[in-house]
This record gives C-alpha cells, sequence and structure tokens, in this order.
C-alpha cells in the first residue's frame, strides 16, 4: 500500500454520482457517471474503481470511504420507508396529528396535511407515567409483553418509543426500548430522548418517528454499500456525512439516521465553508444547482447557519419558519439550506393558461434529459441549455455522456409550439423561469434572516450551478460569483476535507451547574471521537439555545472559550442581543432572556487541505474556440477551458467548459482566474 492512502469522496445525486479520488502527494482524480437507481450504490463502486483505475492505484490502496446519500430523505419523500409504530404515555396517541397549528400557505384551501409516518392503528398507549419532575408515579414493565405481541401481529418493522416526560427521566424510556428490542428481536427501535432529550413531546416523537421510519431502510442501503465496496476490494472504513456537515462513521449512522437527511447537500456546504475561511470572505451565499433541485445556504465569518430543528417531507425540506408546517418535524443539526425544484433535469412544462413551468418533476439520470439519448422525451433545462448553445453540443462528464442535440431541440420544439415561438425563444423562457424560481432560495437563506445578498459573495458549484450563477446573481444584485475547480463534484470534495463530528446536547434547568454540564457533555463527544485512538486532537466547540421569555423559537448563539461564568454568560447574552436584532431588527433587555439548551460539537480535523487540492494543476482543455449561443438575442460566444483563462479579465459572453461542468459569462460581466483557479464574474455595481 502506498505510504498515504486514498482517500475517496463519493456524492450521489439525481443524475449523476460524483467521485473525487485523493492519492499520494496531493494528486486528484475526479470522476463523473450517471446514478444509477434504485441500487445507487452501484454507481458508487464504478466511479470509484474508475477513478482509482485511472491514478494507476488498486482498490486495496483506499484509507477512506467518505460518503453524502439522499436515501433517507428519498425515503421519506417517496415515502418509501418502514412500515413504524409508535409507543407512548396513555392519552398521547394522537401527538403526531395534533402537532402545531401551522399551515405553510395560509390561503391554500386545496393543501393537505401529510398522513403521519405511523399509522393511528400502529400507535400503542402504555398505562405509565413520568412526572413533570422527573418522578416515575407508573412503570410501564406489565405492558410492555402484550404491547410487544400486538406489534409482533401487525407486521411492524421499526418502533418509536415516545413518553411524555422523559427528558427528565430517560433511563425510563431507555429500559421500555430495551425490553421492546428484546421482545421483538430483529425489530429497529428508537428511544426518543437518544436522539432529542429535549422538552416538547410533538417535536421529539417526530423525530423519533422518522429515525424508525428510515432505519430499516438507511440499514440496508449502507450494508449492501459496504459489500459491493469490499466486494470490489475497498476494506477501508464508511464515514456518512451528516446534515450538520461533519462525518460520523456509517455503524453509528445505522442507530441515528435522522442526523444524514440532508447528507448530500451538507458535504458541498463544508466544502464552501473551507473556501469561504481560505479566502476571508465574510458573507458567501452557496449556490448548488444539480440534476433535481438548486439549494443555497448563508455562510457568514466562516461558519454556516446550522438549524436545531427542521422540517422534511411536504415535497421539500424547511428549516425556516415561514414555509414550516407542510411536513415532518426532526430536531437534529442540520446546516439551514433551502431548496427549490429546478435541476439540470428538471421538466419543462406549461399549464393551461399558457404559462411556463420548470420542475419541480425531474427526468433523472434514467431516462434523464431528451438529450442524453437514453429514451427520454419530456423536455427538461439541460436540453434548453443545448438549444441555447451553453452546453457542448458532443458531450458532457469529459466525454462519458453522448449529446444529442437534434434530441434536444425536438423536445423543446413542444414547448416551443404550446407557447407559439421558436425553440430558442422557448428555452431562453425556461433558463430565466428557472433563475427566477432560484431568487427564492437565495432569499430565504438572506433576506429572511435580515442580512442583504447584495452584501455577500456567490459560492457557484454542482453540475448546472455554473450556467445559472450569474444570472442568479444579476438578479439578485451580487457583483461577484466564484466558480471553484472541481465545481461539478464540490460536494464529494466537501467529504475530503470534512471533519469528523459528534453532537451533545442536554435541556438547560435552572437547578443544574451549566459549566458542570458543559464539561459532561464534553467528555462525552470527545470519548466517542477517541474510540480506537485515544490521542486523537478534539476541538470542542460550546453553544446555547436562547430566546426571550415567552418566545417560541431560539437563536442558536456561541459559548466564549474559557471558564463559564457570570462574564461568558454576559458576553453570551450581549451576543443574542446583537444577532436577535440583525435577524428580527429589534432587539429586547438583559432581564427577559432565558437559556433552552446547552449543546456541544466535537470535530476531528479532517487530513485533507483544501488549498492543495484547488491549487493543483489543471487539465489542458481543447483550444479556444468561438460558439453561437442565445441571450436576448444569438450572439457569438468564445468557447474556452478553465486553464486557458488567464488572471486578466475577460469580456463576456464566454463559456468556460470544465470536464464537471459549464460556466457561463453573460454578456456585460467580466472573468479571470485567481490563484486557487477559482473563475472570478464579476458585474459592474448598478
Amino acid at each position: 500500500m502506498s505510504k498515504t492512502p486514498w482517500r475517496i469522496g463519493a456524492d450521489i445525486g439525481g443524475t449523476f454520482t460524483d467521485v473525487v479520488a485523493l492519492g499520494p502527494q496531493g494528486r486528484i482524480v475526479p470522476m463523473k457517471v450517471l446514478s444509477t437507481p434504485p441500487a445507487f450504490g452501484e454507481g458508487v463502486v464504478t466511479a470509484t474503481t474508475a477513478a482509482l483505475a485511472e491514478g494507476g492505484s488498486a482498490t486495496a490502496e483506499v484509507g477512506a470511504m467518505l460518503h453524502g446519500t439522499t436515501v433517507a430523505t428519498n425515503a421519506i419523500l417517496e415515502m418509501a420507508g418502514a412500515r413504524t409504530a409508535v409507543v407512548t404515555t396513555r392519552g398521547f396517541r394522537d401527538v403526531l396529528e395534533l402537532g402545531r397549528l401551522r399551515r405553510p400557505t395560509l390561503y391554500d384551501l386545496s393543501w393537505v396535511k401529510p398522513a403521519p409516518l405511523a399509522a393511528r392503528r400502529h400507535r400503542y398507549e402504555l398505562d405509565q407515567r413520568i412526572h413533570a419532575d422527573g418522578t416515575v408515579i407508573r412503570a410501564a414493565d406489565a405492558d410492555v409483553a402484550a404491547l410487544a405481541a400486538k406489534i409482533r401481529g401487525a407486521g411492524i418493522a421499526a418502533v418509536a418509543v415516545c413518553l411524555i416526560n422523559s427528558h427528565l427521566r430517560p433511563d425510563e424510556e431507555r429500559r421500555v426500548a430495551e425490553l421492546l428490542r428484546a421482545a421483538l428481536p430483529g425489530l429497529y427501535v428508537t428511544a426518543s430522548v437518544d436522539l432529542s432529550p429535549e422538552i416538547g413531546e410533538f417535536e421529539r416523537t417526530s423525530t423519533a418517528t422518522v429515525n424508525s421510519y428510515v432505519g430499516p431502510v438507511v440499514h440496508d442501503y449502507l450494508t449492501a454499500l459496504q459489500a459491493d465496496l469490499r466486494g470490489a476490494g475497498v476494506t477501508a472504513p464508511l464515514l456518512v456525512m451528516q446534515s450538520g456537515g461533519g462525518l460520523l462513521d456509517a455503524a453509528k449512522v445505522v442507530e441515528r439516521p435522522v442526523q444524514i437527511i440532508e447528507s448530500g447537500p451538507a458535504a458541498g456546504i463544508t466544502a464552501v465553508t473551507r473556501l469561504a475561511r481560505l479566502m476571508k470572505l465574510d458573507g458567501v451565499v452557496a449556490f448548488d444547482m444539480g440534476g433535481t433541485t438548486a439549494k443555497a445556504s448563508l455562510i457568514e465569518h466562516g461558519e454556516p447557519f446550522v438549524s436545531a430543528d427542521y422540517e422534511v417531507g411536504g415535497g421539500m425540506n424547511v428549516a425556516r419558519g415561514l414555509g414550516s408546517g407542510a411536513g415532518y418535524p426532526v430536531r437534529a443539526p442540520s446546516i439551514d439550506i433551502a431548496e427549490v425544484g429546478a435541476g439540470g433535469g428538471s421538466v419543462i412544462s406549461t399549464d393551461v393558461a399558457g404559462a411556463l413551468h420548470v420542475g419541480p418533476t425531474s427526468a433523472g439520470s434514467r431516462p434523464g434529459p431528451a438529450c442524453y439519448g437514453n429514451g427520454g422525451e419530456r423536455p427538461t433545462l439541460t436540453d434548453a441549455n443545448v438549444a441555447l448553445g451553453y452546453l457542448s453540443p458532443e458531450s458532457l462528464a469529459g466525454g462519458r455522456v453522448a449529446i444529442h442535440p437534434e434530441l434536444a431541440h425536438k423536445a423543446i420544439s413542444g414547448v416551443a409550439a404550446e407557447l407559439g415561438t421558436d425553440v430558442p425563444t422557448a428555452a431562453r423562457g425556461a433558463y430565466e423561469v428557472a433563475v427566477s424560481g432560484m431568487t427564492t432560495a437565495v432569499k430565504a437563506v438572506t433576506s429572511e434572516r435580515g442580512r442583504d445578498p447584495r452584501e455577500t459573495t456567490m459560492v457557484a458549484f454542482g453540475g448546472a450551478g455554473p450556467l445559472y450563477a450569474a444570472a442568479l446573481a444579476r438578479e439578485l444584485g451580487i457583483t461577484t460569483v466564484l466558480v471553484p475547480t472541481h465545481c461539478g463534484l464540490f460536494s464529494s470534495l466537501g467529504l475530503l476535507v470534512a471533519d469528523v463530528e459528534r453532537y451533545g446536547l442536554t435541556p438547560y434547568r435552572a437547578d443544574t451547574d451549566p459549566a458542570r454540564e458543559f464539561d459532561l457533555l464534553a467528555a462525552e463527544v470527545t470519548a466517542a471521537l477517541q474510540t480506537g485512538d485515544p490521542g486523537r486532537a478534539v476541538t470542542v466547540d460550546r453553544f446555547l439555545d436562547v430566546r426571550y421569555r415567552g418566545q417560541r423559537f431560539e437563536l442558536r448563539i456561541a459559548v466564549p472559550d474559557g471558564p463559564l461564568d457570570d462574564t461568558a454568560l454576559a458576553e453570551v447574552c450581549a451576543r443574542f442581543h446583537s444577532e436577535h436584532r440583525r435577524t428580527y431588527g429589534r432587539a429586547g433587555q438583559d432581564e427577559l432572556v432565558e437559556f433552552v439548551t446547552l449543546r456541544v460539537r466535537g470535530r476531528v480535523a479532517a487530513g485533507a487541505s483544501l488549498e492543495s487540492v484547488l491549487t493543483a494543476p489543471l487539465p489542458q482543455g481543447r483550444p479556444e474556440g468561438v460558439r453561437i449561443v442565445r441571450f436576448d438575442e444569438h450572439v457569438e460566444a468564445t468557447v474556452l477551458s478553465r486553464a486557458a483563462l488567464g488572471a486578466d479579465p475577460r469580456p463576456g459572453p464566454l463559456v468556460i467548459e470544465d470536464m464537471d461542468s459549464t460556466t457561463l459569462v453573460p454578456p456585460g460581466a467580466t472573468a479571470h482566474r485567481d490563484h486557487l483557479n477559482t473563475i472570478v464574474i464579476r458585474w459592474e455595481q448598478s
């Protein structure tokens, strides 16, 4: 084996599976193949073995296998999880249906609340009770055996145990869960306090139910993936990206799959966060557009916003209050990401009124866009980009995906006929509709947080992101767009530079010493991260969820390093006032502040340097050429490779082709390449 083993970052998207292999002496081998639903692991193995073969190495030389996946969120969006039961305290069977009184669209009378993931007939009550002071009034031992028999007869595959007030007596809920595991061997059992030992029975019950619903699916997926990798000769440990932006070993992921629901998107944001720190950028909008969705996230002072709770299902995952109520609440650390159903594979259509729409339906990878020649007939954004001249008329993904322009034109011609126009005009209309829709995602993470997008820099990545970033930035008043190298595989790159992380939390209580609670949590996550390697260096970050008395929602505030004395707590309060004013436009008084939850994050630094990856020598592309492209009118654009772009700004229109993505520089903008090989697009300030 090489002195420095290979690290493999593998990210599965709706259209492509992306792999970046990092080898000895910092060698980088990117690989992009079509995804392989429903057996997504096949694409990971294919891309991994191909990348290693190109690097002249064997699969036995892999030292770490790092993975980002959407298997958990897909199970929810497609309602394809396990048949799940809920075990709760008598009188609380209907908590999942009662929920919170929120509607995502106030005036949409056709909206229907999604059905609970555990049907009412599969929600069972125990005649037990934990008092509000933590005293166990009635234990549940006698009922558990009878209840287990009912669950066994109902064909249940997973169970969520959610007792009322169990956050005050977690040992009691864990005991019930262990009794059920013993009585029902082979069933997936979740204790809510192992995920969210916090007040709020609805959110805690929902989190545990989601965890059990996706648990068997994630278990089967990761088991099959590891078996496929071993069959190919890869014996390295498998680490999976969490929604909060850190890696976790696969065995722990199987216990807490609710922590990887936003696994794929989080990897890309992690890479952008490292880039923002490297370039010392205070405000960054990360814009990721792949084959199915477009996503946006805000990074400030080198840190992304991490939400303690969000919603999954209901069409899209939501972490902000204005759109909540449509899905299933989850309490788990997650990078705050807004997404819309617009990707390269998004289908273009018209409605009965003749209006043009893009998405949210996607052609995926099979059959995929019509121009791929795999049997797809519905027009997609990728077909529009081919018709507009933005994409190579020959091939994508380094020549691995052939392009058939005549099929793209044929697919778009149907929409053009419905609109009463020609193909280029219809294709450009679809492009502009997609840009308009994507502004919603960016505003959700900027304007809705009290931030002005014009004060940020946009970093674009994903297979389709660089095609739309300049136009999107122009729409939002953002003057600078950065397109890093390997942008089409940036989520895979994020896996290579991510830290290994573990989280811990406990409710804040007035009768406990917060300093001691933080120390206990820090010791817990440190021990978990040092398992098998006691000398491993662990960094622990502390946070407090803070709100004004009487508020329903909290803001997460970083706790200063050092002793947690009165001075440190006063600093936390000052930071809270400042953040509250910045987010909501007002701030209250010191005596109204209350702490809700104590949180810690333990981190083990990654072994890869983003700077060394970005500054690696660029491959030489084809000689410069020209191509007719369509904006408001047809114009002649220079087509070149990233390596051919120099440090001096060149005016658009430009089409810059990489193996993994294409960057579009419209007329009126300029582009140059900086010291990190990043394409810098600038609009004139207007």
